[in-house]
Formats: structure tokens, sequence, C-alpha cells
């Protein structure tokens, strides 16, 4: 074991010292982290696969040699290679059972990881067979307990190594002991820093930057990865790109891996031109890439690009029909044409072959506020926290489906979830402002409209709301402020507009100005009401008030004027 750990040490070891001016040695390292994981039948060795071809090709007397072989790796060797050719059929059951008694790291790490997929196998195969994907959080592997138990006393005498760890994590995870699974990760990392799923794994249970800034992480290049990774998760994009920017400018221009979570950080600020612009570049490096497509077709959907989301949809099926994405892709073109009883089965679909898909349970929610079955709907965005906490889509909907249920309280909660999550978020912060505004907290509600209108009002409804509520508070000059400003806002950006809510501050100014004697800007308030169908006649109305006013005020002048002349006469 000693031998083996010496081993392992030197194939991924010296990550500290390196930076990223030696690629070279970064290259070696992603060389050796793939091998190992491929030895182990770990998935996440794509994305290590990813990087390092997007750096330059390594002659072949710079290529890292084969890890040496062990007196335990010798005696292992052919129950091990039987052993593996079974895991790669998916018979996990026979994999383990050809392991057991093993006694090389590699042999242990494969007989306690197909006993796990043997459990999470079998607990996938009993929820597809007897229940709807909304019950799926009640069925469990029933491997987990046995297998917990058993790398414990490992741990405890010292004998996981930086794989194992990995497992160890994600059992007490799977068991809902996340305070240990996030010390056991951090462990794992420290072992074996170049494992990406470790770092994967962590960074689901990372909830907040403060919680970021008191792990002990080690301080080698791929830190900078999972730092712009978790930065994209908490909504800190600004930090994020500057990270990503960093390590293209470090080497790593030709990385699909980064140009995906660039895209994906712009789809998060909602910066959707720039956000499609890089998924377009990234299909034409990679045509028949699947991650990430769903994020894609969100933009496509929000952008109503119907004949582009058809197209995507078509093409990802012709590639791999049965993959989460493609569903959640295929339920979005349904969602678009309106035919949100098909898009929920879509979404099902997704959730059969990934019970832990984040975006599928947040889009079927979505589809069942559509529907109006908002029991559903519910369901739904409490599995999506389930599955990421940090999820303010999940948060923010079930705000909107208390909302509809007329439970102020409810939806308050909700949208300072949502808003904790997204503070520069104007929707959360209108939505916030709503719901104090309906449980009477005026002052609060006017916050939150202000606060919104401040950090960029999106949907530009902030100022209009706030104007109406020092409207109903009798608060003239303050309102009169908050529809100037919102008709210049409107003016500025020059979108097409809602013509009620322009004629809503035009009305609303004219009078303003009238009761106030600015007759010159009332006026010209009135004339602009004419422009609008529903204000059309308040305006002509007004423009007539004006008129005699201003009559009334020229006729005294003109009676002195005539008296004046007649004595002189």
């Amino acid at each position: 074991r000693k031998v083996e750990a010496e081993v392992m040490s030197s194939l991924v070891g010296g990550t500290t010292s390196f930076e990223f001016g030696d690629l070279v040695q970064i290259k070696k390292q992603l060389i050796s982290v793939i091998s190992l994981c491929k030895e182990r039948g770990l998935l996440h060795s794509a994305k290590a696969s990813e990087l390092a071809f997007a750096l330059d090709r390594l002659p072949k007397d710079e290529l890292p040699p084969s890890p040496p072989f062990t007196e335990d790796d010798a005696q292992d060797l052919d129950a091990l290679t039987l052993a593996k050719s079974y895991f790669d059929l998916k018979e996990y059951d026979r994999a383990a059972y050809f392991l057991k008694g093993c006694c090389s790291q590699k042999a242990y790490f494969l007989y306690m990881y197909s006993r796990y997929l043997s459990g999470e196998k079998k607990k996938d195969d009993e929820t597809v067979d007897s229940l709807g994907p909304l019950e799926k959080g009640q069925v469990r592997n029933e491997a987990l307990r046995e297998l917990r138990v058993e790398l414990s006393k490992k741990h405890i005498a010292g004998e996981l190594d930086g794989f194992t760890l990995y497992l160890y994590g994600v059992v007490l995870r799977k068991l809902d002991l996340l305070k240990e699974a996030v010390e056991v990760f951090v462990e794992a990392i420290h072992s074996l820093p170049l494992h990406w799923g470790a770092w994967l794994e962590l960074s689901n249970l990372v909830t907040n930057i403060e919680m970021l800034k008191s792990l002990s992480l080690p301080d080698c290049w791929i830190k900078d990865f999972f730092m712009a990774h978790m930065y994209t998760e908490l909504q800190m994009i600004k930090e994020a790109l500057q990270k990503y920017q960093n390590l293209i400018e470090a080497g790593f221009s030709k990385s699909t891996y980064i140009i995906s979570q660039i895209a994906v950080a712009y789809h998060n600020i909602r910066d959707i031109d720039q956000a499609l612009a890089l998924f377009n570049e990234l299909r034409e490096q990679d045509p028949y890439r699947i991650d990430n497509m769903d994020t894609f077709s969100n933009l496509l959907y929000v952008k109503s690009m119907k004949p582009e989301l058809s197209y995507l949809a078509h093409n990802l099926v012709e590639i791999d029909k049965y993959r989460v994405e493609t569903c959640c892709v295929i339920g979005n073109y349904y969602s678009l044409r309106s035919q949100h009883e098909k898009a929920a089965l879509y979404f099902q679909r997704a959730l059969k072959l990934n019970p832990r898909c984040l975006g599928a349970w947040t889009l079927m929610g979505h589809e069942y506020m559509e529907m109006k079955n908002t029991s559903a709907a519910i369901q739904a965005y409490r599995h999506a926290i389930e599955v990421n906490k940090r999820d303010y889509r999940a948060w923010y909907g079930l705000g909107q489906t208390y909302e509809i249920l007329k439970m102020p309280f409810y939806c308050l909660y909700y949208y300072r979830k949502a808003h904790q999550l997204r503070p520069n978020d104007s929707r959360m912060l209108v939505a916030l402002g709503e719901s104090y505004e309906k449980l009477s907290q005026q002052v609060e509600a006017k916050k939150c409209y202000w606060r919104a209108y401040s950090v960029g009002d999106v949907e530009k409804m902030a100022l209009l709301k706030l104007a109406k509520l020092h409207e109903q508070l009798n608060e003239s000059d303050d309102a009169a402020q908050c529809y100037m400003l919102y008709i210049q806002d409107i003016f500025s950006c020059g979108e097409q507009l809602e013509h009620a809510e322009v004629s809503t501050a035009l009305r609303y100014l004219g009078q303003y100005y009238f009761k106030n004697k600015l007759y010159d800007e009332a006026s010209l308030c009135a004339q602009r009401c004419c422009d609008y169908n529903d204000a059309r006649e308040e305006g002509k109305a007004l423009l007539r008030q004006i008129s005699q006013v201003r009559d009334q005020i020229e006729t005294p002048s003109a009676d002195l004027f005539l008296i004046y002349f007649k004595t002189g006469e």
C-alpha cells in the first residue's frame, strides 16, 4: 500500500510548484489523471480530457510514463481485468463478486464503487417501475449504509486513497450527512488534487461565499477552475468571467469547457445575445456536443427563436434521443408552441433518466404553472430545491405559485430566498415589493421598488409600481418624480413598450402639473396623451381645461386695458 501511495503521489503530486506558465507539466498531469480515472471507471475524466485536448500536443519523449505495478496490483491483475470488463458492461454485482478479497487500492475502489453503482441502478429501476417522477425522493439506495460502515472503518485507520475518499464523500452526501461529506471531499482533494469529480461534488455542497472562503483547499492550478465554477454557481458572474478570462490567457483558449462555462455565466446574467454567440461558436467547434445544450435551448426559448429551437431539438434527437439534455430541449420546444402537456411529458422523461436533473424539475414546475396545476408545480419546485438549494428559479417559482394561491406570507418567504441568491436581479426585488405591498408594508415595498430600479430594472416595471404606490399614499410629488423617471427610462431604451403604462404616467403628470399651475408642462403631457387611444379623451379634456384657465388669466388684463382707455378718452 505504501508503495502504491508513492506511485500515486508521483503521478499527480507537485501541483503546488507549477504555475500556468508550465503548460507542459500541466498536460502531463492531466494525461496521468485521465489514465487513473479510466482504470477506475470514473466518467469525470472527460472534463480532464477536454482540458488536455485544448493544450499543445506533447512530443513522444515528453509523454508521462505508465504507472508501475505494485506487488498488490500484480496479485489482483486477473481478477481486476475480469471485473473491469463486467463493470464496463454495467454488471456491477458480478464485478463486485470477483473483486471481493482483493488487496490493491485500485481493486478495492472498484469493488466498493461497483457495489455503490449496483445500489443506484436498483434504486433507479425501482423508481421507473413503480413511481412517477414526483415521488422519486422516496426510493433509497439500500447499499449506502453498509458502504458507509465499511468505508468509515478504513477512513479511521487512514487506509483510503484519494479516489476512495471521494467515494466515501459521495456515500455521505447521499445519506444527507452533508457536514461530514464536505470534510471528506476536502480531504479527497488534498489527497488527489487533479480529480475533478471530487471538486465538482464539493461545489454542490457549498451554499454561500462565506462557506467557500472557510474551506481549506490545496493551492494548485485546478483550484482556479473550481473557483470560477463556484463564482458562477453563486451568481458572482463578474468574478467568474474574470477567472475564465485569466484561464484563457494562461493557455486554455481552445478549451470548449471554458467556452461553455462563459456562455452559462452570460446566461445567468441574462446577457442573452452574448450567450447565444458563444453557444453558436461552441456548436461550430463541437457539433455533436450535448452538454449544456439545455441551457442553449433556454436562451432560444426566451428569444422565441422557434426555427432554431426546432433545428436544435431535431439535431440532438439524431445524436442521442435518450439524453437528459435532449429531453429538456424537446420540452422547451413544445413549451414555446404552448403544448404544455407534451412539454411536461418530456421533462418527466428527463427525470426518469436522471432524477437529480435540476433544470428538468424547474422547467416542469413552470409547465405545471402554465397548466394551472399549482400543487404539482409546488412539488416540482421543491424537488429542484432538494437537488440544489442555490437554484433561485425554483425559489422564485414557489413564490409565484403561492402568489396565485393568494398566500402573501409564503410568497414573501420564497421571494426573499430568491433575492438572497440573486441580490441584483430586479425581478426578485419587484416580486418582493409586490408581496410587501399586499401585506400593507408600504415602506419596505418602496425600498424594494427603488432598489430594483437602481440595479437596472429588466422589465421596466419598478418605477411604475413605485409611482402608483406613492399615488395611493397621496405622496404626489414623489409619484410625479417616479412617473417622470419612468417615462425617461421608457423612451431612452428605444423598445416597443406598453402604451397603456406610458399613458398612465402621462395622465397623472398632466393632472399634477395642472394642479401646480405649470400649464406649459401640463399642456405638453396632455398633447402626448392624445397619441394613445386609452388616454386621448382625457388628454383633450385637459387641453380644454388649460385653455379655459389661460383665457381667464388673460381676460382681467384685457378689461383693465379697456377701462384705462375709456377714462383716458
